[in-house]
C-alpha cells in the first residue's frame, strides 16, 4: 500500500510518500518540502502548493494520503495562512480521488510514540526507527510527513 503523507503550511508543505509491506512495515519512497518565497503573493504560494501536490501525486500515484489537521494557534495569521495550504491540498487530493484521512497533530504523536503529547524528537526518533533510516528525514516538516503516513496505514 502507497500513502502520501502530508503536513500542510504556506511557507512550508512537508510531504512524504511511504509504502507499507503486508506487515504494515513502512519504507520511504522519497519525501522533502515544498517551500513558497515570502515574496510572491499567498495566491501565487496557494498555486504552487497545488501545481506540486498534483505532479507528486502524478508521479507516486498513491492510494491514499493522510493530511495533518489545524491545531489551534494564537496567531490568527498563521492559522489563517495553513488553514488556506490545507484547503489546496484536500481540493488536490479530492480532484484527483485519493482517499484521505486526517489527523490532528496529538493523533499523529500517539500513533507514532504511542503518547499524543510525545515532543518532536520522540517522534523523529521513532520515525528513523520505523522506517530504518540512518538519519532523521529533513526537513522537519517531511519527518512529520513520515510520521502522517504512519498514523494513516493504521487506519486504512
Amino acid at each position: 500500500m502507497r500513502i502520501l503523507g502530508i503536513d500542510p503550511g504556506l511557507a512550508t508543505t512537508g510531504w512524504a510518500v511511504v509504502d507499507f509491506d503486508k506487515d504494515a512495515n513502512p519504507t520511504p519512497i522519497d519525501y522533502g518540502a515544498i517551500i513558497t518565497p515570502k515574496g510572491i503573493s499567498v495566491s501565487q504560494r496557494l498555486l504552487e502548493i497545488y501545481k506540486d501536490i498534483s505532479e507528486l501525486i502524478e508521479k507516486f500515484k498513491p492510494e491514499y494520503a493522510g493530511v495533518e489537521t489545524l491545531i489551534f494557534c494564537n496567531n490568527a495569521k498563521t492559522a489563517m495562512a495553513v488553514g488556506e495550504a490545507r484547503g489546496v491540498v484536500l481540493v488536490v487530493l479530492e480532484s484527483m480521488n485519493i482517499p484521505l484521512k486526517e489527523f490532528t497533530p496529538l493523533q499523529v504523536k500517539s500513533a507514532v510514540t504511542g503518547y499524543g503529547k510525545a515532543d518532536k524528537k520522540q517522534v523523529q526518533e521513532n520515525v528513523k526507527r520505523f522506517c530504518k533510516l540512518d538519519s532523521i528525514p529533513k526537513p522537519d516538516d517531511a519527518a512529520d510527513a513520515i510520521a502522517i503516513a504512519i498514523a494513516t496505514s493504521r487506519l486504512v
